[in-house]
């Protein structure tokens, strides 16, 4: 197991990648939905921390695995083997995603065993190819040795927070410093001990898999929406426009996302990794957040949501948000060209989304609203596809006649 060749020439994701999403595509629905079920009944900030708990162990985990993947993989007996077992502590990690909601949501109590136990089971899979990495690549020994140090040092405290009997605030106190720990390990392994040779267009395309994953999550809410819709009250002109402006916010979200060739620029900019590898995962769960959002649309169509039709709409509204500010800073940061295009697309977006909040807090009908909501996305589809391309050509430009950085 050594490095693999950087440039490497038509570098895809492997179907064994493939495969691992799989468990990623219903951690991601188990989440979303009790971020809706809580959210729903009128528990937000409960709904808001499992949904933040349970996405970012998930998340994290699979990024590690991506990333060493497009460095050092081998697909050979041990690699695959190494991957049934972090798709088992998926698995697990899936199955204690219930109880952390049903804790937290009475009396905020941490039932998070069976989910430290998954991500334990995932991390310590990581370990075990570390140390293969240790053994067979000695010009990557320093690099695997420092990520098998973070990652122990962080499952010791992840296993610690399980079995002890801690206070909310010590818990989160806790859990903020194991973040850290673990957010740490590649930025101190890849800038101060050479880093490994991850291939930018396969990064760039694992991103974009996992950006499609939760956009099925938007594309899950619209159904259920639309099917309670009609269930209640037949096929109606709101069951059609609802439909509409689901597929239509996740089609308009996807169409953003890939307007840009971020492999392009990471092949360019090798640097720019980490300000846009730290964003994705905030970019991510806010699409799965949307999905989520349009589940609570479906609750509250069923009758079973206390919410207003404003807290409705901003459910959907606030992720898209969240995804629109992540999608220009990680983009500007990487492409200093076109600072007024998205500056502009930002402002546009604050009023669009603002009046959609208007027309729901006026009681104009949840179809209708979301259908303005998704105007956000769409004049950002409008925008690049009549300005943005020459803004990334310019950009593309500047990157590739930049003096070459190691990353």
């Amino acid at each position: 197991m050594v490095s693999r060749d950087p440039h490497e020439h038509h570098r895809t994701a492997t179907t064994l990648e493939l495969l691992y999403d799989l468990t990623v595509v219903v951690a991601f629905s188990a989440a979303a939905s009790q971020l809706a079920h809580l959210v729903a009944e009128g528990h937000v900030w409960q709904g808001i921390a499992t949904f933040a708990f349970s996405m970012f162990a998930v998340i994290w985990a699979w990024i590690s695995y991506s990333w060493f993947m497009s460095a050092y993989d081998t697909d050979d007996w041990f690699v695959r083997i190494a991957t049934l077992v972090q798709m088992a502590g998926v698995g697990i990690l899936t199955l204690g995603i219930p109880p952390l909601a049903h804790g937290l949501d009475d009396g905020w109590h941490l039932d998070n065993t069976v989910m430290v136990a998954g991500y334990v089971v995932m991390r310590l899979s990581m370990v075990a190819l570390w140390l293969r990495v240790a053994v067979s690549d000695p010009s990557s020994r320093g690099v695997a040795l420092g990520y098998v140090g973070t990652l122990l040092i962080a499952q010791v405290g992840w296993i610690l927070l399980a079995v002890l009997p801690l206070a909310v605030l010590p818990t989160s106190a806790v859990v903020a410093v194991l973040y850290v720990i673990e957010l740490s390990g590649p930025y101190l392994n890849e800038r101060r001990k050479g880093g490994t040779s991850w291939h930018p267009h396969h990064i760039s395309e694992r991103y974009g898999l996992l950006v499609i994953i939760a956009l099925g999550e938007v594309i899950l809410g619209t159904v259920e929406a639309v099917q309670t819709l009609v269930e209640g009250t037949g096929w109606t002109v709101d069951a059609g426009v609802l439909l509409l402006a689901g597929l239509g916010l996740a089609f308009a979200l996807w169409w953003t996302y890939f307007t840009v060739p971020f492999g392009d620029i990471l092949h360019a900019s090798r640097s720019g990794s980490f300000v846009w590898g730290y964003s994705q995962p905030l970019l991510f769960a806010a699409i799965a957040a949307a999905g989520a959002g349009l589940h609570v649309a479906a609750l509250w169509f069923a009758g079973h949501s206390p919410l207003s039709e404003l807290m409705v709409v901003a459910t959907i509204g606030i992720p898209v948000l969240a995804f629109g500010a992540i999608f220009i800073v990680s983009t500007v940061v990487l492409m200093p060209a076109g600072h007024l295009l998205h500056a502009g697309l930002a402002a546009i977006t604050v009023v669009v989304l603002g009046a959609a909040f208007a027309l729901a807090a006026a009681g104009v009908a949840l179809p209708v609203c979301l259908v303005v909501l998704v105007l956000g996305p769409v004049i950002w589809v409008v925008a690049y596809e009549i300005l943005g391309h020459t803004h990334v050509a310019e950009a593309m430009s500047e990157l590739e006649h930049a003096p070459k950085d190691a990353g």
